[in-house]
């Protein structure tokens, strides 16, 4: 051992251990030779078991087929069980439906001239989905959005706004019938919006364009190519598509059609063309063809106008009516409106006045009271009635419009000098007592069509105000007869005078000739109702009659001649119920007759309410009227004069040549 080396200590080999004794032995022997140091034994390689494999392949196969499972239940539930639904959703995520409007039916007068047709239009719509964060990368989207559509549109901004976050739905509407110079307006924001998105994401931007949802469809606006001639008739088409009023309303369904719809696939609010597409076609509306003439509304409504606005007035209607067929050929209106512009037209103008309101006729009913006085045989043209200056009936005493020594006048100079007192001694004689005469000339009345409707079929059309005879009140009893007391519209009061122009026999008025199919193929309108009145010698007798009222120095209506022409017509000026107070206010003044007289072809009436300036008599202000129309329609008709001299019907007589209806207390009051 080297001096360098520290000493070894022996340790116990591999053998078994030492006790402790020989622990304590070993320590008091002395150190013993060194022992020859020994290789130690090779170690054997440590053998790394695994465990069994079975077990887990068996989890691992437990946890996979719970894996399957899983996703095979779910399988099962959206193929299966909830397949409706989610298909559902898929289609409404994927699949856009709008609806293809019908194109309405036009509207035209007699020889085809439109007097209302639709244009190309566009509805603007939207995609709500496309204006969220997500979809528009803009947080308010919607908002700036509205401030670009509102002064296109015309539209508040918040209420665009407020559709265009419209939840759970993939479709809003934000204005309809829209003008192509409005849609190429939005068209061509949408068009700088999206280069400007382009551009800004080829920079990493967002890409925001807050007009990529809103899009047009093709719509349809309703277009009345003559302003407001004939609005009355007419009518308008409101926001909506929807007849409004007049025959655009009660026409509604068949100038409307059927509507179509459209469905196909898209995708990020764009069509995808190659996804395919369902298409159920629209169904046009039929065309409808009325009796009115274009050129004999235009006189009426000119003329009309023209009147009440000189006069001052309330308001006035003009009827003209073929005699034979009982068409209407004019219905005019003032004041009127425009329907293009609804904007601008007053709620009280937007009705039509000819057939919505009631009225006294005035002097005008006399007709009909001469009518039953004639066909009950109870007088004739040429019977004496004495006329005093005041007639004591009921709880009245009854005048004539002016103060007058008392008249000698015959049945017909009763009707042409227009005499209140002479119609009721006339009527008088209709029953041996005053409530059997109501009866008789009440059923006249009701024959004539007043408290009836006019056969019209307009909508808010008013059927007049006639009570039964035995309500009439004492006061009732005498002003009936002279057209106070009872109440009609202006469409009644003409079709009294086209029944006896066509020989007793009434035709109920009619305003539509026929409807046009898709098909191009005409269907004419129902025959309109008839019934007879009074007897083909009592209308001939009447239409003489009348004459005199226009022809005769002493009757009330010479301001309607119209030379070379035969004029019947009567006058009218009646007291006014103020329709704000219910109290007689102002005047209803009128004018009815018909032409040739001999051989009537045309009807025309005319009222006006309450006139303020000038005068209110109907032969002074209704009297022009009816003969500035009347010449119009005669020429435009060509309706050439019959050439014959009138029957000069005497209007007086010599008091005490022969005794005729003289004024007496009534009995059986």
């Amino acid at each position: 051992m080297s001096p360098q080396e520290p000493p070894r200590r022996r340790v116990p080999g591999p053998g078994r251990a030492r006790t402790g004794a020989e622990r304590a032995r070993g320590a008091a022997r002395p150190a013993a030779r060194p022992a020859t140091r020994r290789p130690a034994p090779a170690r054997k390689p440590h053998t790394i078991r695994l465990g069994a494999p079975k077990p887990r392949l068996r989890l691992v196969g437990v946890g996979l087929t719970m894996v399957m499972l899983v996703f095979v239940v779910r399988l099962l539930q959206v193929q299966a069980v909830d397949a409706s639904a989610y298909s559902a959703k898929a289609s409404e995520n994927r699949f856009a439906s709008y609806t293809l409007a019908a194109e309405r039916g036009e509207i035209t007068d007699r020889k085809g001239v439109a007097l209302a047709t639709s244009v190309d239009a566009y509805d603007i719509t939207a995609d709500p989905h496309m204006f969220t964060v997500q979809e528009s990368k803009a947080p308010d989207a919607p908002e700036q959005a509205a401030a670009l559509l509102a002064p296109i549109l015309g539209k508040d901004a918040k209420e665009i706004a407020a559709r265009l976050k419209t939840k759970n739905t993939r479709y809003v509407v934000l204005a309809r019938r829209q003008t192509p110079q409005v849609w190429n307006q939005i068209k061509g924001l949408k068009k700088v919006f999206a280069e400007k998105a382009t551009a800004d994401k080829k920079n990493n931007g967002p890409g925001a364009n807050v007009l990529a949802g809103v899009f047009n469809e093709n719509s349809s606006k309703r277009v009345y190519p003559n302003g407001d001639l004939a609005a009355g008739i007419l009518g308008y088409v409101n926001a909506e598509g929807k007849g409004g009023g007049g025959l655009e309303s009660s026409l509604d369904k068949k100038l409307s059609g059927k509507d179509g719809e459209l469905t196909y696939a898209q995708s990020g609010g764009r069509r995808v063309p190659t996804a395919g597409s369902s298409e159920k076609p629209a169904v046009p509306g039929e065309d409808i063809e009325l009796t009115i003439d274009r050129d004999i509304q235009w006189a009426a409504q000119s003329a009309i106008t023209e009147q009440v606005a000189k006069s001052e007035a309330d308001r006035g209607y003009v009827i003209v009516q073929d005699t034979a067929t009982g068409e209407v050929l004019a219905m005019a209106n003032a004041p009127g409106f425009d329907p293009n512009d609804l904007s601008k037209a007053s709620s009280a103008a937007m009705g039509n006045a000819a057939l919505q309101d009631v009225y006294e006729p005035g002097s005008t009913a006399k007709v009909m009271s001469m009518a039953a006085v004639l066909e009950e045989k109870k007088a004739k043209p040429d019977t004496h009635v004495e006329v005093p200056n005041r007639l004591h009936r009921g709880d009245r005493l009854f005048k004539d419009d002016i103060d007058h020594p008392t008249w000698y006048l015959t049945l017909n100079g009763v009707l042409a000098k227009s005499s209140n007192i002479g119609t009721i001694l006339a009527t008088g004689q209709l029953g041996p007592t005053q409530p059997e005469s109501n009866k008789v000339l009440f059923s006249y009345l009701d024959k004539f069509g007043i408290g009836r409707s006019t056969g019209l079929n307009y909508p808010g059309e008013s059927r007049g105000i006639l009570a039964p005879p035995e309500k009439w009140s004492t006061s009732q009893q005498y002003t009936i007869p002279f057209g106070q007391g009872l109440s009609l519209n202006a469409m009644q009061a003409a079709s009294v005078y086209s029944t006896i122009a066509n020989g007793g026999v009434r035709i109920a008025p009619t305003l539509v000739r026929g409807t046009k199919g898709p098909d191009g193929r005409f269907t004419p309108a129902p025959a309109p109702a008839k019934n007879r009145v009074v007897s083909k010698e009592t209308a001939k007798t009447l239409a003489e009659m009348l004459e005199s009222v226009v022809d005769d120095q002493e009757g009330t209506g010479t301001k309607a001649r119209i030379p070379g022409y035969r004029v019947g017509g009567k006058t009218g000026t009646s007291n006014r119920v103020d329709p704000a107070t219910g109290r007689y206010k102002g005047y209803t003044a009128s004018f009815a007759g018909f032409a040739p007289a001999d051989n009537p072809r045309i009807t025309v009436y005319c009222a006006i309410q309450n006139p303020t300036k000038g005068s209110y008599f109907g032969g002074q202000i209704c009297g022009p009227i009816y003969k500035k129309v009347m010449e119009f329609a005669l020429k435009t008709l060509q309706i050439a004069p019959t050439g014959t001299a009138p029957a000069g019907l005497p209007v007086t007589y010599e008091p005490g040549v022969r005794p005729g209806l003289q004024p007496s207390p009534q009995p059986g009051q």
